[in-house]
Order: structure tokens, then C-alpha cells, then sequence
């Protein structure tokens, strides 16, 4: 008898975490399909269309400004109809984006049209980015309760960086192999395939309760939102400036700088699951802050390109926990009706930090050089603790 009992405990978190990877790889599949045309895309619009690096760059990234403005309907659409509904209806835009970058680059259309297609394709990837990303989260929260948010948060993180990661060089090998319109042809099949996948999964119970307006939670999540900025202007920093730095310096190797924060992401994450129900989210939070500050700070003193890559590698373990403590936080004060658009309202804030953080850090790179790019974050990172601090001690407000 003790025996079948204990059987049965194991077999129980096994089944249960099963349960949230299949919810979860929606989401990486999701980032997949975003990862996908990064690596062709670029170069078919300043090489083989000519029309030059700025369109090049405003083609990619006008995805990131689709997802930024559709995280507010994304939060309302699973708040109403249940986050399987805003899931698939994620995964079923990811066929239309697929279709519309495949024509554009298989038919000999004019030069307009491809460019709209293009462009038409890419706005919908990131409206389904945001419809996949977040209520993969609540999805999972929904159906295994609030005691599984901070591993569902942990996974659904790894896997939105891991989609990228696979997208990325696999967009590559497929141009490669089978031309570049292929590249747009996998995401609509990986969209239908996770579209019929996604329908044999069992909803979230709706939550009861009175609907917040979006710009409510949106004022409740501002505190929180500010140390999500603090923390993601050194990652935006990272991505946009590191290879610069490198070449101002003569180095080579600024690839593996990025890999060492993935890395260092990656394996916090897993190596410590547990950590937010031992320490308090915000706790957990100002930790983070101070160890993304130093590998900041590494990165814009190092010496060498090897100690810049570990650097790369402290800040990739410091960002880590940063967003699942402020989501455990604010789901904490925000009532359940309304977490969808909680967590949506506090991804906005990350889009925001990683939009802005290109053309106001360019401003300081250009002014004192590249390395204070890295060392103005490391200071945005540290004053963010004073916040988090204020947060900690200040009594709980639940916003129904």
C-alpha cells in the first residue's frame, strides 16, 4: 500500500509538469517562427530588394512595435474568452504571416507589393507573438493553480529564448537548402500543425469577476513595470551595442558574449526552480538586480574579450528571475479575472525597455563611447533596487 502511495506522488509532478510543457511549447514554437526570418530577412531586403539598411532594419522591426501594441488585446482576449482561445488564435496568424512572407518571396511580384507583403506579414507575426506569449502562462496557471506560476514563468522564459535560438539558425539552413520563400512555408505549417495540437488541449477554466480596464492595470503594474525597464535596458544594451564594442576594440568573438548571457540565462533558471517560493519575489528580484549590475559593470571595465564574455554570462544569470518575481508579485496583488491583462501590461514595459534602449543608449555611445553604454545600464540596474526595496516594505494592495 505505502508503496502504490508513493508511486503515485512521484507519478503526479511528472504528469503535472508534462501537462505544462505541452502547454508551453505553443510559446516556443511561437518564437520559433520569429526566429526563423531573422536570418535571411535582413539580407533579402538590402541585398536582393536594394532598398538599403534602414528599410532592412524598419522590416524587422516593425514586429516588435505590432507586439508592443497588441499585448493589450491579448490580455483582454484571454481575460473574456479563456487563454486558449488568444493561443490559437495566435498560432492561426502564424499560418497567415507564413503564407503572406511566402509569396512575397517565392511569386516575381513588383516591388511594392513584395515590400507590403513583407511588411503585412511581419506586423501579424507580432500581434501573434503577443497572443501566444502570455496566455501560454495563464493558460498553464489556470489549469495546475497560482502554486505552478513561478515554474510556468521559468519555462515559458526558457522557451521563448530557446525558440529564438533554433529559429534563428535554422531560418538559415533552410534558405540554404531549399531557397528563402521555404522560410515562410515552415511557419505556416508549424502554425497549422500547433493549431491542431493546440485544440486537443484542454481550457483553462474562465475566472469569475469584475473586468479591469486595461489602463487600470497598467497603473497597477507601474511600479513593477519600472524594474522590469531598469532590468531590460542592460539586455537591450547587450544585443544592440556588444558586437560595436568588440570592433571599436579590435576583438573578435562578440557572438559568444550573447551566448554566454543565454547560457547564463538558461541555467540559473534551471538550476535554481525552487527559488521563488524559498525567498519573497521581490527579494528575489533585488538579488538579480545586483548581479545583473555587476556583470554589467564587468562588461564595460573587462580588460579582455574573455572577461566581457563572463560578464556577458553574469548578466544573462542576473536577468533570469527578474520577471517571474515581478510576475509573482503582480498576480499577487491583481485579482485572478484580471491576471491575463496583468502579465500582458507587465511584457509591455520589456517591449518598451528593449525598443527604447537602441536609440537613447546610441546617444551615450556616441557621446562617451561604447563601454558607458554597458556602464549607465549597470547604474539604471542598481537604482532600480532602491524601488524594488521601496516595493518590499511597502503593505500589499490587491486591485479587484
Amino acid at each position: 500500500m505505502w508503496l502504490r502511495w508513493a508511486a503515485t506522488a512521484a507519478i503526479r509532478p511528472a504528469r503535472s509538469n508534462a501537462q505544462i510543457l505541452s502547454i508551453i511549447c505553443f510559446n516556443f514554437v511561437g518564437y520559433v517562427c520569429s526566429g526563423l526570418p531573422l536570418a535571411v530577412l535582413p539580407g533579402f531586403v538590402l541585398h536582393d530588394l536594394g532598398l538599403g539598411a534602414v528599410l532592412a532594419g524598419a522590416v524587422i522591426g516593425v514586429q516588435y512595435v505590432a507586439t508592443l501594441f497588441a499585448r493589450p488585446l491579448a490580455g483582454s482576449v484571454a481575460d473574456r474568452f479563456g487563454a486558449r482561445s488568444a493561443v490559437l488564435c495566435g498560432l492561426g496568424g502564424l499560418i497567415v504571416s507564413g503564407l503572406l512572407t511566402w509569396l512575397a518571396l517565392a511569386l516575381p511580384v513588383p516591388l511594392w507589393l513584395c515590400l507590403a507583403l513583407l511588411v503585412l506579414g511581419r506586423v501579424i507575426l507580432g500581434l501573434c507573438t503577443a497572443m501566444i506569449s502570455t496566455p501560454c502562462c495563464t493558460w498553464a496557471i489556470g489549469l495546475h493553480g497560482a502554486s505552478s506560476t513561478a515554474k510556468v514563468m521559468s519555462w515559458n522564459g526558457i522557451a521563448a529564448y530557446g525558440g529564438v535560438a533554433v529559429g534563428a539558425p535554422l531560418g538559415r539552413l533552410l534558405g540554404t537548402a531549399f531557397g528563402l520563400a521555404s522560410v515562410g512555408l515552415c511557419s505556416a505549417l508549424l502554425g497549422l500543425a500547433f493549431v491542431l495540437v493546440a485544440l486537443g488541449r484542454r481550457p483553462a477554466p474562465l475566472v469569475a469577476g469584475a473586468r479591469l480596464a486595461f489602463h487600470r492595470v497598467l497603473l497597477a503594474v507601474l511600479p513593477n513595470g519600472v524594474v522590469l525597464v531598469c532590468s531590460s535596458v542592460g539586455y537591450g544594451g547587450l544585443t544592440a551595442f556588444v558586437a560595436l564594442y568588440f570592433d571599436s576594440l579590435g576583438w573578435q568573438g562578440a557572438a559568444f558574449c550573447l551566448s554566454g548571457f543565454g547560457a547564463g540565462f538558461i541555467v540559473a533558471r534551471l538550476a535554481s526552480p525552487g527559488i521563488l517560493h524559498c525567498l519573497r519575489g521581490y527579494t528575489v528580484v533585488a538579488m538579480c538586480l545586483l548581479v545583473q549590475s555587476a556583470g554589467l559593470l564587468l562588461v564595460g571595465l573587462a580588460p579582455s574579450p574573455a572577461l566581457v564574455i563572463a560578464g556577458g554570462a553574469l548578466t544573462g544569470i542576473g536577468v533570469s528571475w527578474v520577471y517571474p518575481g515581478l510576475g509573482m508579485e503582480t498576480l499577487a496583488m491583481i485579482a485572478p479575472a484580471n491576471r491575463n491583462s496583468a502579465l500582458s501590461a507587465l511584457s509591455l514595459f520589456f517591449d518598451v525597455a528593449v525598443g527604447l534602449a537602441g536609440p537613447s543608449l546610441g546617444l551615450i555611445a556616441a557621446g562617451y563611447g561604447y563601454a558607458w553604454v554597458f556602464l549607465w545600464s549597470a547604474l539604471v540596474s542598481v537604482s532600480a533596487v532602491v524601488l524594488v526595496l521601496y516595493l518590499w516594505c511597502k503593505p500589499g494592495v490587491t486591485y479587484r
